[in-house]
């Protein structure tokens, strides 16, 4: 679901450029503790913009999924820390989140 969200970025938000992806993965990892997950997604494209929408939008949905499949046995689950953490390339070059919640 995350990677075909990826590819249908410019459908679902106004005026987000529409993009040719070279590659588009999502990830899903039991979160440290053993209580819930974690999702990564990464994005790549040779265009002169940059896809962090992309990769913003297949986590998202990505997450949603999970979602989905979990509220019949879990009605307290969550979504939390949405964020870009890493982008190079694009007009604006770049970019690494400075704090110390980088997710590994």
């Amino acid at each position: 679901a995350g990677v075909q969200a990826a590819k249908k970025t410019a459908d679902l938000i106004p005026l987000c450029h529409d993009i040719r992806l070279d590659f588009a993965d999502v990830q899903l990892a039991r979160a440290p503790g053993g209580v819930g997950v974690h999702l990564t997604s990464e994005v790549a494209c040779h265009d002169a913009t940059g896809v962090e929408m992309e990769a913003l939008t297949a986590v998202s949905v990505a997450a949603i999924t999970v979602y989905d499949m979990v509220k019949s046995v879990c009605k307290e689950a969550v979504i939390t820390d949405i964020r870009l953490d890493t982008k190079s390339g694009g007009k604006s070059g770049h970019f690494l989140r400075s704090d110390d919640t980088i997710a590994e």
